[in-house]
């Protein structure tokens, strides 16, 4: 049976990456058994999680992309998440707006692409038991 859902951020500077979601994010972590190479193979629990499936073709901007994986971070109150993210020196690409789903804005990750971070406006799956 499933058990969990694995997530792979692809960087190209896998060593601050991984320091960022660490000591930025603060996520608990594991050490793997150690590639040849790499002194730090961390492994880290992001907590709950969901997956959502969004259309490639459709009416709005969004559903017009190609085919790709996208991570979202879920917060409950934005702007108190934003500051204390930034206390730990995350950086924000784009101010924070609102959309039809939630309350969003995209956080820089060194080494590898922006992650939107969001306090949704919708139903939320994680919180379901079972």
């Amino acid at each position: 049976m499933i058990t969990a859902v694995h997530t792979l951020i692809y960087s190209d500077d896998a060593p601050a990456t991984r320091a960022f979601l660490r000591d930025v994010l603060q996520w608990p972590y594991v050490s793997d058994e150690v590639p040849e190479g790499d002194p730090e193979w961390l492994i880290f629990r992001t907590g709950p999680s969901e997956v959502g499936v969004h259309p490639t073709r459709g009416k709005d901007a969004a559903s017009r992309a190609e085919r790709h994986h996208s991570i979202s971070l879920m917060c409950d109150d934005l702007e108190s998440t934003m500051a204390e993210l930034a206390s730990r020196g995350a950086e924000f690409a784009t101010e924070p707006v609102d959309e039809s789903f939630g309350r969003i804005v995209f956080m820089r990750v060194p080494g590898a692409d922006d992650i939107l971070l969001y306090e949704p406006q919708h139903a939320v799956a994680y919180s379901l038991e079972g």
